[in-house]
């Protein structure tokens, strides 16, 4: 069946003139700050004019753009060669260039029988996926696009992710030489957002003892939260918390990026340079960073597998719902 697959993923600024813009994008959207429109508009406004200095200097330091998208680019190659010639994949990025409209007019003008919303998100959250979800559904609604469609909400143990993060983990630590401990580092968010029932916390944990499972050894290891931004007390423990524990106890931080599946800021400038500089700071016996799964094989393998197997509606990536029953913004309902 002809098969349209939109990649969805965050987007990220592609020059310095376009930080503050994305920014604004950002803080707009009602899944992150969810005030009412005209406040939450003048709160976005202050933020990303705040911020997009700090942001910019982040960005300088990796070419003065976001590679998400390239990267993205890289794993739509991937996935469309693992498809072949049934399916055409299109990129939904929902803060910049190419955004979710771009990408529902595209995929309109494709004609496809069926459609299939593959977020780049393992774990689900209110603030990733289900606010590409809400925004791909205001975009097919304003175009008339009407197509039976498959949405994978989350898939924190598919099978190839949770093999790809085992063996780069693996390969990782052969480089150790000394006692680690692991920290799978995920990107944080805000403590009421959880409150509120959203089940992002529980799949990271999930997602980290499958990965620990198909190890295969028995390791130090703990779960973490990073890339905190403004006064909102946010789930931790800390990444940078968890940093310093290392140090304090003598042994290795090996950085598992564990909400990422490709190298952007968060892991090229936030892990690779300002942790590492913490580690060393507090006299950690050394520091390494797991790579993201990007375009690795079995990676690309699994959500193939996922897209084929994907049913009409919304689905967990092993078809049921996953979450236990206090989570919940869990969008599957507790019979699914």
């Amino acid at each position: 069946m002809k098969t349209a697959v939109v990649l969805f993923n965050l987007g990220g600024p592609d020059s310095p003139e376009a930080v503050q813009p994305f920014l604004q994008n950002l803080f707009s959207d009602p899944a992150i700050i969810a005030v009412p429109g005209p406040i939450r508009w003048l709160l976005a406004r202050l933020i990303s004019r705040r911020r997009a200095p700090v942001a910019q200097k982040i960005y300088a330091e990796i070419g003065g753009r976001s590679p998400l998208l390239p990267n993205t680019e890289a794993q739509s190659s991937a996935l469309q060669e693992a498809l072949g010639n049934d399916a055409k994949i299109f990129i939904a990025m929902r803060y910049w260039h190419p955004f979710v409209e771009e990408a529902a007019r595209r995929v309109k003008e494709w004609a496809p029988k069926r459609i299939v919303l593959l977020p780049l998100y393992p774990q689900f959250s209110t603030t990733t996926t289900q606010s590409s979800f809400d925004a791909w559904d205001r975009a097919a609604s304003k175009i008339g696009l009407s197509v039976s469609t498959s949405r994978l909400c989350c898939y924190p143990d598919d099978k190839g992710f949770v093999a790809v993060s085992a063996r780069l983990l693996a390969k990782t630590l052969d480089l150790a030489g000394g006692p680690t401990r692991v920290l799978f580092s995920a990107h944080g968010l805000p403590k009421r957002v959880v409150e509120r029932g959203d089940p992002y916390p529980w799949q990271v944990e999930r997602s980290a003892k499958e990965i620990v499972d198909a190890f295969g050894r028995s390791i130090d290891w703990v779960v973490c939260y990073q890339s905190r931004v403004g006064p909102l007390e946010w789930i931790g423990p800390s990444t940078e918390h968890e940093i310093r524990r290392a140090a304090a106890d003598k042994v290795m931080p090996v950085i598992v990026p564990l909400s990422f599946v490709s190298e952007h800021s968060e892991t090229l400038v936030e892990l690779d340079r300002e942790y590492r500089d913490l580690a060393e700071e507090a006299g950690a016996p050394g520091f390494l960073r797991v790579p993201t799964v990007s375009t690795d094989a079995l990676f690309i393998d699994g959500l193939a597998r996922l897209v084929r197997a994907a049913p009409a509606g919304l689905s967990s990536g092993c078809g049921n719902r996953i979450c236990p029953a206090e989570h919940r913004r869990c969008p599957l309902g507790a019979d699914a």
